[in-house]
């Protein structure tokens, strides 16, 4: 192989880094504008799971940099939370799809891709209880006494069904938007140890199940509303 080729093989291979990267980022904001559940003041979305994909196809970096990119748009454009909002939505996407990539990174294995999702989970939450600690105060201007009061009965449940709605939507979403990544030509068609294999029937019916719990429990148990679009 020439070096000439060698070259213009690598950049294209950056510009479709480049342009997946992009994508995702367009799909995680559009997860972010179109449907949301609410819960009192918290917001969740399923954008952390599209931002997990690029953590899981380029690395941890690539989920980092596309949770900034997402959380600056959003930022500017739908939010009404400010500083504070884009700070805690930022930490949040970044724990999530980082630790997720990082684990499937030196682990590339189904139970990798798992053990990942399950760290990013414990992760995330942790991330945001401390975060609630140190910013709601202000946001809310509330006493930190009041924000550790609500922990057991909103803020622990609802960062933690959140995490795993997302742990859930990203592994059903990876095999699928991989092979149309691949057959589109932008992802090189090799192997890969959960694109390629059949994902496990129990495995999917549980990821159906855990996302069915929290749908439930954001319903019934949380009192949470579901919203379409962005008003």
């Amino acid at each position: 192989m020439s070096v000439s080729h060698s070259v213009s093989r690598s950049s294209s291979d950056r510009l479709h880094k480049m342009v997946v990267v992009a994508m995702l980022c367009a799909l995680a904001y559009l997860c972010v504008f179109v449907f949301h559940f609410k819960v009192g003041f918290l917001t969740f979305d399923a954008k952390d799971a599209i931002l997990t994909l690029a953590s899981f196809l380029y690395g941890p970096i690539a989920g980092i940099v596309a949770s900034l990119i997402v959380s600056f748009v959003e930022f500017f454009t739908i939010s009404d939370t400010g500083v504070y909002g884009f700070l805690m939505n930022f930490a949040s996407s970044a724990a999530f799809a980082g630790v997720a990539g990082l684990v499937y990174r030196y682990r590339h294995t189904i139970s990798g891709a798992i053990l990942g999702l399950v760290a990013a989970i414990v992760s995330m939450t942790a991330v945001m209880m401390v975060l609630n600690l140190l910013i709601t105060p202000y946001y809310m201007h509330c006493s930190m006494q009041d924000v550790v009061a609500l922990i057991p009965t909103l803020l622990l449940p609802f960062n933690l069904m959140k995490a795993v709605m997302n742990a859930a939507l990203a592994y059903l979403l990876y095999r699928p938007v991989r092979s149309a990544l691949s057959a589109s030509r932008l992802l090189p068609k090799t192997e890969h140890p959960v694109a390629s294999r059949a994902v496990s029937v129990g495995a999917v019916a549980v990821a159906l199940v855990l996302i069915a719990g929290v749908v439930f429990c954001y319903i019934f148990v949380l009192n949470g509303s579901f919203q379409l679009f962005r008003a």
